[in-house]
C-alpha cells in the first residue's frame, strides 16, 4: 500500500526536471484510478458522486488539502462529478507533489 498520503509536498519553484516516464508510471501505480495525459504532463481522475451536495463536499475537502500542501489542482465540477487534474506548473510537467496530493485525495473516497 502506498504511503504517499503521509508525505508533505515540497515547494517547487522550477529549475528541476519533470518526472521521467518511468517515474510517472511507478508513482501512477501508487494512486487508485488516476490516469496520465497523452503528453505525460498531467495526471487526472474523474470522481462520481450521488448528488451535488456530495460533489461540493468533496471539492471543499480538496480545497483544504491543496491549501495545506500549497499545491493546487485544476478542477472541473458538475452536478455529480469532479475531474481533478494535477501538474506542477513551475516545471511544466509532473513532480512527486502531484502524486502526493492525488494520494491524499484518494483517502477521501
Amino acid at each position: 500500500m502506498s504511503q504517499l498520503h503521509t508525505i508533505r509536498c515540497v515547494a517547487c519553484e522550477g529549475g528541476v526536471p519533470p518526472l521521467s516516464e518511468t517515474e510517472v508510471n511507478q508513482f501512477l501505480q501508487e494512486v487508485r484510478g488516476w490516469s496520465v495525459s497523452s503528453d505525460a504532463k498531467w495526471i487526472y481522475h474523474v470522481f462520481k458522486f450521488k448528488d451535488h451536495y456530495e460533489t461540493m463536499a468533496f471539492v471543499n475537502a480538496i480545497a483544504w488539502i491543496s491549501h495545506q500542501e500549497n499545491h493546487h489542482p485544476d478542477l472541473e465540477v458538475g452536478y455529480n462529478h469532479c475531474k481533478v487534474s494535477y501538474q506542477t506548473h513551475a516545471i511544466g510537467g509532473l513532480s512527486k507533489n502531484d502524486f502526493i496530493c492525488a494520494a491524499k485525495i484518494d483517502q477521501l473516497t
